[in-house]
């Protein structure tokens, strides 16, 4: 038998996601600072595959995205694009650092419905290749915005 653990039924965090504006330069200087290679970042999918949200609002934001496995975390590297996101919105006022921490979570709308009556509101959701995420604005609570990531069953 399994227990529930917390809110989300994780207490797993799987990633750590930080805004930069030029990712080639602190991609290498990531990979040059912990001897990895440097990945090559890709642009997130077109609004059209991603559906991105954004306070409610359709938006055709776009981010280049690069990741490092770091152990049992990821470290994601974003440079948002001009279009409104909550990437874009937390770059103008806080600057470049951390955005993020992710968990996997299973039961999307479930997990949204549960925190938003803990009014921890969704601030940004989208589609990727194989999940969907959503960005819980949770800065309240836990002094950082949480990601919730769910895979599809491969």
């Amino acid at each position: 038998m399994t227990t529930q653990k917390g809110t989300l039924g994780t207490n797993t965090i799987t990633q750590i996601g930080l805004l930069v504006h030029d990712i080639e330069a602190v991609s290498q200087a990531y990979a040059d600072f912990f001897g990895l290679e440097k990945p090559e970042w890709f642009w997130t999918d077109t609004a059209d595959q991603a559906q991105t949200e954004f306070n409610g609002q359709s938006s055709e934001a776009r981010a280049k995205l690069a990741f490092f496995d770091m152990g049992s975390l990821q470290l994601e590297l974003i440079e948002p694009d001009r279009h409104p996101s909550t990437w874009r919105e937390h770059l103008d006022a806080h600057g470049e650092g951390v955005h993020h921490i992710a968990l996997i979570i299973e039961g999307m709308k479930e997990k949204v419905t549960l925190m938003e009556g803990k009014g921890m509101k969704q601030v940004q959701k989208g589609e990727y290749t194989g999940g969907r995420y959503a960005y819980m604005d949770t800065f309240q609570e836990l002094k950082v915005m949480l990601e919730l990531l769910e895979n599809d069953p491969s």
